[in-house]
């Protein structure tokens, strides 16, 4: 028979922390030692499989093992987000978290959240810009706001479909404002693309998307961009102010990409994959391929990540109450 005195208690404990003390750099050195996988919940050819390839290329040289992109989509990106969340939390299961994230739970679509996950990296966001035709009466955003004041209901807006990001980010600006989601009527549409040719058309008044996606159209000269909802200017359209510069609104939103993990991804790996991506965010590469695409570079740890997601999923909570896209319980 076995005697368990508090003497030996505490030497038995001393011993399990000791080990575990240890046991955490040998799982950060050991790790990675065979390929990993990274998730994107969208399609092959769009914004966010674009930066999902340029990270998973630059991760691959740094961890010394493959880093293979896999687009698994369906669910308005609910399949993907979920083979993230439950993917054994050992590391070699990433993915790609979209601002969809802080969407999807609200219109009753998935169960999952952001703190569904083990928050990585922040690297990207894209804030919608406020678009308007070449041959539009305003020229600024204040005659803009004024007329949507003036005028509640009469100018019509579109970007995406009906509850989509810039959707959202049209109804929060509104509310800031002290004006209803009906002050501006939406029309929904396939995207930014065909939104931008109707816009250029006289088809439609505003178009709420990121600043790149309407590039094209402002190249052209065939639209101009008012004013972004962010808290600083674009370095690639230094010339586009922020609605708080304008209007004294200190409302930002935006479409943003991170890296996350599953749920209870130990500290150890999860330290390694941070400090891999930080140094892929500063890379020149990265620099140099988001830059050129006009793409919003934006860093954050996993703690910071998390907190910006919070803090994205109380204001859609709000967005989409306000357009009446929350599902009621």
């Amino acid at each position: 028979m076995t005697i368990l005195t508090r003497r030996t208690l505490l030497v038995s404990a001393a011993g399990v922390g000791a080990a575990t003390a240890l046991a955490a750099p040998a799982i950060a050195q050991a790790y990675p030692s065979r390929p990993i996988t990274l998730i994107v919940p969208w399609g092959a050819g769009g914004g966010t499989d674009a930066t999902a390839r340029i990270v998973a290329s630059i991760l691959e040289r740094d961890l010394g093992q493959p880093v293979n992109v896999v687009n698994r989509t369906g669910g308005s990106g609910v399949v993907g987000h979920s083979a993230i969340a439950t993917a054994p939390a050992d590391g070699y299961t990433i993915g790609m978290l979209t601002v969809e994230i802080s969407m999807m739970h609200w219109q009753g679509l998935t169960e999952l959240a952001p703190t569904s996950y083990t928050p990585l990296a922040l690297m990207n966001e894209d804030p919608p810009g406020v678009q308007v035709s070449a041959s539009s009466p305003y020229r600024t955003i204040k005659e803009l706001a004024d007329a949507i004041k003036a005028n509640p209901g009469k100018l019509k807006a579109s970007g995406t479909g009906q509850g989509g990001i810039w959707h959202l980010a049209l109804v929060g600006w509104l509310g800031a404002m002290g004006l209803p989601a009906s002050a501006v009527p939406w029309v929904p549409s396939n995207g930014a693309a065909p939104a931008m040719q109707d816009l250029a058309a006289s088809g439609l008044d505003i178009v709420t998307c990121s600043v790149p996606e309407a590039k094209a159209m402002l190249d052209a000269g065939r639209a101009r961009s008012l004013a972004i909802m962010a808290p600083a200017r674009n370095p690639q359209f230094p010339n586009v102010p922020t609605l708080n510069e304008s209007l004294g609104i200190n409302y930002s939103v935006g479409a943003w990409r991170g890296i996350g993990g599953p749920k209870n991804l130990p500290a150890p790996i999860a330290e390694r994959l941070t400090a891999a991506l930080k140094k892929a965010n500063e890379s020149k590469e990265f620099q140099d391929f988001m830059g050129n695409r006009g793409f919003g570079i934006k860093w954050a740890d996993g703690a910071g990540f998390a907190k910006f997601m919070a803090e994205g999923d109380a204001a859609m909570g709000v967005a989409m109450k306000a357009a009446g896209l929350a599902k009621q319980t």
